[in-house]
């Protein structure tokens, strides 16, 4: 390797260990104040990239993608892996009932408010159902950071593992609705939904299937890391190929593992092992993605926007926990625990945006603006909802 090559890898090399000793930071200061370890993260990235002081060089943050999907595999796994038959049995009904509900509620609401504050019904439409969209990665870690368990937490990391699924149907539905109100013709962004979600669960029932079978053979009772690495790197990749979902999939996959693997001790001890380390730099990077210049631009559009959606978490978990008879102390938390929202609703943000040209500065510059805002507040609402619940 020349010496130009070798100079070239110093600035990136500086960059990584800088942020891993950020994200050793985040965790100390995490677990001796109440403030979350993403929240400090992502502070971190805002800083160091290049909304602030720009010291990220750009080929570290062109891992971005790579590490964004890898992260976000493992959680989907983690959170699949909470699926298991007790719990669904346990906290089925309270997951379906309530991640339905906040699903449905925040669309509505969210579309019915941004209307009568003098959005046009189209757009409203469509950012209401953006609204919907959570941040996996933010809550499994707010959780874990809580060291909460129960059966809150249990029916959460449910919700969390679906209502995704939930968001996509729904903002399938909308972008329709909002091309009728506009006299164009709707219905592929419909099959494309169905394609999507119902291709992921087929790609991780066939992958999840034989892995049950197969994996934690050759250590007994527990799969190695090479084995747990390469059936995350397989399902993300074949999903990106497929053009499915990679949550979706890898949540599926961890579903069917935890529940099919009866010589498993611990299925995911090993992704849980090194996840960290994936999550510290993708959230640090996610941060330095985020434009707080956004959050000015804002006005009372933006608030309106963010107060109606924290109004529709709330509304819509309280409204699903009183069907599914979850307990009454509980049942304002479901909404506070579910505010964190990130890349999902910025990924639907920009299809809208393909789909309305016109109006794409609008709908990109609300969603990216509040989503830098409830990355930053969200986790804090979800690390004082389990403790909450859990007292």
């Amino acid at each position: 390797m020349g010496h130009v090559e070798t100079a070239t890898l110093a600035p990136v090399m500086l960059a990584l260990g800088g942020l891993f000793l950020a994200g050793l930071a985040a965790d100390t200061l995490g677990r001796r104040t109440a403030l979350p370890r993403v929240t400090l993260l992502l502070a971190c990235g805002i800083v160091a990239g290049g909304g602030g002081l720009d010291l990220i060089p750009q080929a570290a943050q062109d891992w971005y993608g790579f590490l964004s999907v890898t992260a976000l595999t493992m959680v989907a796994f983690l959170l699949g892996g909470a699926l298991d038959a007790g719990t669904l049995a346990a906290h089925g009904r309270a997951i379906l009932a309530i991640s339905l509900a906040i699903v449905g509620v925040t669309a509505l609401a969210v579309a019915a408010g941004l209307w009568a504050v003098g959005l046009d019904p189209a757009t409203a439409a469509v950012l209401g159902a953006i609204a919907t969209a959570t941040a996996p990665a933010a809550t499994q870690d707010a959780i874990r950071q809580s060291g909460a368990r129960g059966g809150f937490v249990d029916t959460l990391r449910g919700i969390v593992a679906i209502d995704d699924a939930w968001g996509m149907v729904a903002f399938a539905l909308a972008v329709v609705a909002a091309q009728a109100l506009l006299g164009a013709t709707g219905g592929q962004m419909l099959a494309d939904a169905a394609r999507e979600i119902g291709g992921a669960l087929a790609l991780g029932l066939a992958l999840g299937w034989p892995a049950a079978m197969l994996t934690g053979r050759l250590s007994p009772g527990e799969p190695l890391q090479t084995e747990a690495l390469g059936l995350v790197f397989l399902t993300a990749g074949l999903a990106i190929w497929l053009e499915v979902s990679f949550l979706l999939a890898g949540m599926t996959v961890g579903a069917v593992i935890v529940n099919r693997a009866r010589h498993h001790e611990r299925a995911f001890h090993e992704i849980e092992h090194i996840q960290w380390p994936f999550m510290v730099l993708f959230f640090v990077l996610a941060g330095a993605s985020l434009d707080p210049g956004k959050l000015a631009a804002l006005g009372g559009l933006g608030a309106a926007y963010a107060a109606l959606r924290v109004g529709a978490r709330m509304l819509g978990g309280w409204l699903g926990a009183r069907l599914a008879g979850a307990p009454r102390r509980e049942r304002w938390l479901y909404g506070p625990a579910l505010l964190p929202q990130a890349g999902v609703a910025v990924g639907m943000a920009l299809v809208a945006a393909q789909e309305f040209p016109d109006r794409a500065e609008t709908i990109l510059t609300l969603t990216i603006g509040t989503t830098v805002l409830f990355e930053l507040i969200g986790p804090a609402a979800t690390i004082w909802a389990v403790r909450r619940a859990g007292r």
